[in-house]
């Protein structure tokens, strides 16, 4: 059977996602972000999450020696912050206003909820890597706002 991977991907834009910031230590002690959409809840007992990257992302390599990661759901203000972290290149979080916990890895303190994780499994799916993360802590930050969300190959607002 042949796929319209075009029509494929279009038909997958029609659900609604947030859009989260991942990062990480990578192996020189730089934090490092990539923006993903491919992000959900796994597990409340024991506390999974997982996020998938692509075969052919630039960051790949760091993701795969990283333990450890951070899922930023980001909020509807960090919209340029997703575009920067989106695009290929400059994966390092210069200029970038973050916090530190327990891992190392960065997280956005007002982002919409925070989780940082023990990479606990990786799984080959097709052209993607599924990653599962053992959540260790979260925080959904009282002030958080809306969330960023993608519809159809673009950002959008919730009324």
């Amino acid at each position: 059977m042949t796929v319209d991977t075009r029509a494929l991907r279009n038909s997958f834009g029609n659900f609604v996602t947030g859009v989260t910031l991942v990062t990480t230590v990578g192996s020189d002690g730089k934090p490092i972000a990539m923006t993903a959409n491919s992000f959900s809840s796994v597990s409340l007992d024991p506390p999974l999450v997982l996020w998938c990257i692509d075969k052919g992302s630039d960051r790949l390599g760091i993701y795969q020696q990283a333990q450890h990661f951070a899922i930023n759901v980001l909020a509807a203000n960090h919209q340029e912050l997703s575009g920067r972290f989106a695009k290929k290149g400059q994966p390092y979080m210069d200029g970038v206003d973050y916090a530190v916990w327990e891992t190392g890895c960065p997280v956005i303190p007002d982002a919409v909820a925070i989780f940082e994780c023990d990479k606990l499994a990786s799984h080959d799916a097709g052209d993607h890597i599924i990653y599962i993360g053992y959540v260790r802590r979260f925080q959904t930050p009282e002030t958080a706002g809306k969330p960023l969300v993608f519809h159809r190959g673009a950002y959008c607002a919730l009324a």
